[in-house]
């Protein structure tokens, strides 16, 4: 019976309510779309023949399409879902565009587009948005490319600068080059780093030189550049830097990675971490291993996420604004361009000296 009925209310349309009632076409679907322009009690015998014929109301596309608008920003995220609303760092990126699509009075659309699963670009074909911001995205993922296809104004957010595409985000190579050159002013020599997926591939080791040649993420490229950028400039070898290929942007991958980073012999006496995040799994390790920090072992992160300053020891990092980000490119997404020029902003970044670093261990 279900299944009829549904069948019967797709032979429905506003023109066969019309009719039943002897009313215009424009009636009925003012009924539904402009309520004001009618008598209350014709509505209401409109909408009591719609509901006795199974008819569920316009549907929303077509309306968009009539309308020119659907009062809707699309946001496709490099993440799972899951990772969008537990990690850190996406939930204040997402904080501020949410802020600008309320500003704005319109709605938000999230696509996840996890790493390793199959690239479908479907859900951005037919999804009734008029803008996007993109978050995270490989240059080469098809999604894109259908974003691309589509014409939509579009903002990108930590990735590659593209024709056409407007940008946000911060000079990660400079922030990262402050960072090891902070530990290199206070002696240290044998560093390491540990960065979430460099490569296509999950992988818990040592980056392969294939994956540092081209990461496949334009903020680790970036801020991998910066690391030796300055290790090159203090006369070091990066190639002697130990750099950590973890599968996840999670404390756990952190923890790992750093846990083989410190059974190492000789050990690293300062760690760099692309992101906070990896660098409270860092900690966690050390604390694990009796290794004292910063005596032994100084740490660095990049975010200054809300929780660096009340870690264990406090946490030096590279700060950026992440809700801020997420504000500014939302508001971008959504705003006229002057002369169709695609915006690019960069925003700040600052290093934090705390208490997980100090002077090389003698």
């Amino acid at each position: 019976m279900a299944t009829e009925a549904k069948a019967k209310s797709k032979n429905v349309t506003l023109q066969t309510i019309a009719d039943r009632l002897g009313v215009s076409r424009t009636t009925v679907s003012n009924a539904y779309g402009r309520p004001d322009q009618l008598n209350p009690a014709l509505r209401e015998k409109i909408l009591a023949a719609a509901k006795e014929l199974g008819y569920s109301g316009p549907d929303p596309a077509a309306r968009t399409l009539r309308r020119g608008q659907a009062g809707v920003l699309g946001v496709l995220f490099g993440e799972s879902l899951t990772y969008a609303f537990s990690d850190p760092g996406a939930v204040l990126m997402f904080q501020g565009v949410a802020e600008a699509a309320e500003e704005a009075g319109v709605n938000l659309l999230l696509i996840a587009a996890p790493p390793g699963r199959p690239a479908d670009p479907l859900p951005i074909r037919e999804a009734v948005v008029d803008r996007f911001v993109t978050l995270c995205i490989p240059q080469d993922d098809p999604r894109l490319a259908a974003i691309l296809e589509r014409g939509l104004p579009t903002v990108g957010m930590d990735n590659e600068r593209l024709p056409g595409v407007g940008w946000v985000g911060i000079d990660d190579r400079g922030g990262a080059r402050q960072a090891a050159a902070h530990l290199i002013d206070l002696g240290h020599r044998r560093l390491a780093v540990v960065v979430d997926r460099v490569g296509l591939e999950v992988r818990h080791g040592p980056a392969r030189p294939e994956d540092l040649a081209s990461p496949i993420y334009a903020t680790n490229r970036e801020r991998l550049r910066g690391y030796a950028d300055a290790v090159d400039a203090a006369g070091l070898r990066w190639a002697e830097v130990q750099v950590w290929d973890t599968p996840g942007n999670t404390i756990e991958a952190g923890c790992a990675a750093a846990a083989a980073l410190l059974d190492r012999s000789p050990r690293p006496t300062a760690i760099l971490a692309t992101t906070d995040q990896l660098a409270f799994g860092v900690l966690q390790a050390a604390r694990q291993r009796g290794v004292r920090v910063p005596d032994q072992l100084s740490v660095v992160g990049f975010d200054d996420l809300p929780a660096a300053a009340a870690a264990s020891p406090p946490l030096t990092t590279i700060r950026q604004s992440l809700v801020e980000k997420g504000r500014v490119a939302g508001r971008l997404a959504l705003e006229p361009w002057p002369n169709d020029a695609p915006p690019e902003v960069a925003l700040p970044v600052e290093l934090v000296v705390r208490a997980s670093t100090g002077p090389v261990p003698i």
